[in-house]
């Protein structure tokens, strides 16, 4: 049986030595040199008495960064990945959460360690890997942890401004990273192209089915997603064959035409999440891809990774939706109504989540973690935790599980219950519209509807009526050059709002 998630790299380092694991635009490791420099990484931290605590890794996107997310686990503690591309308050809160006695950064981001709530040891990349790696210190280490023991600590958005940290361990990743590769039909000749952010758990799908299988992935310039044509150039002088990208930033390249003039050629695997994939730009993408895969992805960091998946395979309407299908192997989706109990078939329920994939919960917020990870109320003879993700789904005619909304994305408006999703996915139906965001003001309760597109406001409007009851058409349409988004590709919705606050 497995227990670390490091077997991984030990059992693939010995077949493909000198195959690049992980690379950029300029460079690349080979295995070889991703196990070495990460057993010396944990070699130095393990000398340094550090154990079974949060190690931040504080490094721009960069090969590197990957090893010395390696380096942590051989230590016997857990990595906590942040960017300096953070807001700085974010980051003072994650060192307040934490209090980390060490930090490891490249030569770049040690330099912006200053005013930071931080008295610990900076440890520097470049001087870590000439450690020479001790077998012994490493197997003892080794010989002590446990696959429930933590791996990584990603912090997420809190509703109240503080971010939390998702604390998971070895076997929900591997319990992750198995089920996934099978869904992507990972094979060692997989090269997949790394989008996201590596402060976020969405890279997982890439990091670790590369080390499982003996695969490559590169990782893209984030400069080059403004640019479409150029991105789908470096895809394809990579040969770059699978993706699981945000929903945005697809449609970023369908949106505006790139695909007429440059077509990802080796594309035989786009999965995707994050936000609904509208139909009209899936099927651009199915246009110049006939024969590449499209999977629907969905899950909650809480749930490690993703938690459901949707092979697009029939005919989709204007107006419908991807379904985000059916729950990973060892993973079960359970629907529950206001009163905890299971609804019937079509009727809206929040979707939770049982199973091995449960993370721990949220690093030192136990009254947060109980919150949200609780008791199944369909089992009364055990305890059993599940956790309620604040999404409502339901399930289709086709037995099928359909995202419907966020809890905190329905409003009630002149006496109705609106899903705001539901204004955008009209929106998006529009010729002309390349995103489109609904939100509510609560005090004034007006509905705002921002897009990008080549449309009016009121060419906007005219385009709703018919497709809209009264009552859900936005009292205010605003025209964007751009849409303004997260760091791992979401539309960020609490900027939109405070936007239109501030006026």
């Amino acid at each position: 049986m497995q227990i670390n998630v490091l077997e991984y790299l030990e059992q693939i380092v010995d077949k493909l030595p000198d195959k690049t694991a992980y690379a950029n635009e300029e460079m690349g490791y080979t295995f070889r040199q991703v196990y070495d420099y990460s057993r010396s990484i944990g070699t130095l931290l393990i000398e340094k008495g550090l154990s079974k605590e949060p190690i931040v890794v504080f490094m721009s996107k960069h090969p590197r960064e990957i090893v010395t997310f390696y380096g942590v686990i051989y230590s016997g503690n857990y990595y906590v990945p942040i960017d300096e591309e953070m807001p700085r308050l974010r980051i003072e809160l994650i060192f307040e959460n934490l209090k980390p006695r060490a930090v490891i950064c490249d030569n770049e981001t040690s330099k912006l360690l200053d005013h930071l709530p931080f008295d610990g040891e900076v440890l520097l990349y470049d001087m870590m890997i000439l450690q020479n790696p001790k077998d012994n210190l490493l197997q003892e280490q080794r010989e002590r942890q446990l696959d429930t023991d933590p791996i990584y600590v990603v912090f997420t958005s809190g509703s109240t401004g503080v971010p939390k940290g998702v604390v998971a361990c070895h076997r929900s990743v591997i319990d992750y990273v198995d089920t996934l590769s099978d869904i992507l039909r990972v094979k060692h000749d997989t090269v997949f192209g790394i989008q996201v952010p590596l402060y976020v758990d969405a890279c997982l799908k890439e990091l670790y089915p590369t080390l499982k299988y003996g695969a490559t992935a590169y990782i893209i310039p984030k400069n080059l997603f403004l640019f479409p044509l150029q991105l789908l150039e470096f895809l394809n002088e990579h040969k770059i064959n699978t993706v699981c990208w945000v929903v945005s930033a697809l449609t970023m390249i369908s949106a505006f035409g790139a695909l007429e003039k440059v077509t990802p050629r080796y594309f035989h695997t786009v999965a995707f999440g994050s936000e609904v994939f509208p139909i009209k730009q899936y099927y651009l993408w199915k246009k110049h891809l006939p024969k590449a895969r499209f999977i629907n992805l969905y899950g909650p960091t809480e749930a490690t990774g993703m938690s459901c998946y949707y092979e697009v395979d029939r005919e989709f309407a204007p107006e419908e939706t991807i379904p985000i299908g059916k729950p990973f192997k060892n993973k079960e989706i359970i629907l529950l109504d206001e009163n905890n109990q299971i609804p019937k078939c079509g009727e809206e329920g929040e979707i939770c989540i049982r199973g091995t994939g449960l993370t721990l919960g949220y690093y030192n917020n136990l009254e947060k973690t109980n919150e949200v990870f609780v008791q199944n109320p369909m089992n009364h003879s055990y305890p059993e935790l599940i956790y309620r993700t604040g999404d409502i789904g339901k399930y289709n005619k086709h037995g099928e599980l359909m995202f419907v909304s966020r809890k905190d994305n329905q409003i009630k408006h002149m006496g109705h219950r609106i899903e705001l999703g539901e204004i955008e996915s009209a929106t998006n139906q529009i010729d002309g519209i390349k995103s489109a965001c609904a939100i509510f003001e609560q005090v004034k309760k007006k509905i705002i509807l921002y897009y990008v597109g080549e449309l009016t406001n009121a060419q906007i409007a005219l385009k709703l009526k018919e497709k809209l009851p009264r009552y859900m058409i936005p009292n205010i349409i605003e025209c964007l050059k751009e849409m303004p988004l997260t760091s791992n590709g979401k539309i960020n919705r609490a900027l939109l709002k405070e936007r239109y606050s501030n006026k």
